[in-house]
């Protein structure tokens, strides 16, 4: 088990290290440029294209069995969401400083173009399979580079990652804050969970987005009038937060063993790679689903990509942090549990306790059913749709497993198959440039409501 242990933990250090970090950070740079930094210049465009057209569109269903554009970004949005945007933030904050907060803003900031790249990828190079749209990295990575072996590679990692950090370590954070909050024996949550976790994924991907599509909002707008409870509660700490994070980012002081810009470098590794950990952008999950949208506008449907990590990460850890910030400030000695429990705590008292736990549950079995649709494609680009029932019946039981056992490993190896899933992806972002240009240009016109046509060739 040691030797495992060592694997792993060398393996680890290489795709969560500085050359992985600067390259997911890289290509969003890449393709922020190459479209005039548009999250920017046309964050009317976008705002309009995705959320706000959920309220002038009657119906939001799609059709022949497909699924609408926003159930498509409910769906990317809950395997994103996670524990990451209460845990994982937490936990940048204790390991890097409040300028990792910093960091994370600028890993989301760029993630937005990368989001809207792989997506525009997915929507170009997917297939119809069985009545449904089926697409993600595989799919443009074998279309695009002609390049089996890393379709291959990227679909197996997928089912295992699905397995692992989208099953087991989610159902164990369920677990545990059942069990501490209100003393829920694991075997129990494990029997209900998988129980419900079967019902759910047993009824394909129409069950699926159907659920998270009135759950993701829910828990969403649920979590921020929270949030801002605990962060109007003192406003007068919301400014001096904000120069705590820039302070912070930049900190070159020396540290105890005489290393300058110690606490810089953790802020900024710790900042970026916990970012792209919540939004997943370059990772590959989100263009899986986005790619099953009703929709024939990839650009359009990449503008969902931009919205969906402007919220996770622009929106809601930019929140949790400042809760942090405001209502328990000292980040030493603390891990990420500790300091998002102990904010909103410190706030509501008791209750504050159990809207985290409520929240961990709500967000890890959000990222729970979600996750089983991305390894099922991935199983079914590489068996051609055969086992994907046996494959649900064993997402079912690695479910209780996840309750019940302490997994610390699974986390580890989970966090390494993460990283390594996302490395075909990103070179395959960085050779198919040019198809996402091709794309934009294609798209002539876009109409947001109450402005005039408008040329994409003018956008992007």
């Amino acid at each position: 088990m040691e030797g495992i242990e060592g694997i792993n933990h060398f393996i680890n250090g290489i795709v969560w290290g500085p050359v992985m970090l600067c390259a997911m950070l890289g290509i969003g740079v890449f393709y922020s440029v190459r479209t005039g930094f548009f999250q920017v210049r046309h964050f009317p465009v976008w705002w309009s294209e995705t959320i706000l057209s959920v309220f002038r569109n009657k119906s939001n269903k799609g059709k022949n069995g497909m699924i609408s554009p926003f159930r498509a970004m409910s769906t990317a949005l809950a395997g994103a969401i996670g524990t990451g945007n209460i845990v994982g933030v937490a936990g940048a904050m204790a390991l890097g400083g409040a300028g990792a907060v910093f960091w994370m803003w600028v890993a989301a900031f760029f993630g937005m173009a990368t989001s809207f790249a792989e997506i525009v990828l997915g929507i170009r190079y997917r297939e119809v399979k069985n009545g449904s749209y089926v697409g993600g990295p595989m799919y443009y990575i074998e279309k695009g580079l002609g390049c089996r072996w890393g379709a291959v590679c990227f679909a197996v990692l997928c089912v295992l990652v699905s397995l692992g950090m989208g099953n087991m370590t989610q159902a164990n954070s369920v677990a545990g804050a059942l069990r501490l909050s209100f003393g829920i024996p694991p075997v129990i949550c494990g029997a209900v969970l998988s129980a419900v976790t079967g019902l759910i994924i047993f009824g394909g991907i129409s069950r699926i987005s159907a659920l998270t599509e009135k759950l993701v909002p829910v828990m969403t707008a649920l979590y921020i009038i929270a949030a801002l409870i605990v962060i109007f509660h003192d406003i007068s700490r919301v400014p001096p937060a904000f120069s705590r994070i820039f302070t912070e980012a930049f900190d070159v002081k020396a540290s105890a063993g005489g290393i300058m810009g110690y606490g810089m470098a953790r802020a900024v590794k710790y900042g970026i790679s916990r970012g792209v950990f919540s939004n997943e952008a370059g990772l590959g999950s989100s263009p899986i689903i986005h790619s099953a949208a009703d929709t024939e506008d990839p650009c359009r449907q990449g503008m969902w990509g931009i919205f969906q990590v402007f919220i996770d990460t622009i929106v809601m850890c930019t929140l949790m942090s400042l809760c942090i910030l405001t209502a328990a400030p000292d980040l030493s000695c603390a891990d990420g549990i500790a300091l998002s429990t102990a904010a909103f705590e410190n706030v509501l008292g008791g209750a504050g306790r159990i809207f985290i736990s409520v929240s961990i549950v709500l967000f890890a079995f959000a990222t729970l059913i979600s996750w089983c649709y991305f390894g099922e494609k991935g199983l079914e680009y590489l068996t051609g749709g055969r086992y994907i029932r046996l494959y649900r019946g064993i997402y079912v039981c690695m479910t209780y497993v996840g309750c019940v056992l302490g997994i610390s490993l699974v986390w580890d190896i989970s966090d390494t198959l993460n990283g390594l899933m996302a490395i075909p992806n990103i070179i395959a972002l960085i050779l198919l440039y040019r198809k996402t240009d091709e794309e934009c240009k294609k798209l002539r016109t876009i109409s947001p409501a109450g402005t005039k046509r408008r040329s994409f060739r003018k956008l992007f």
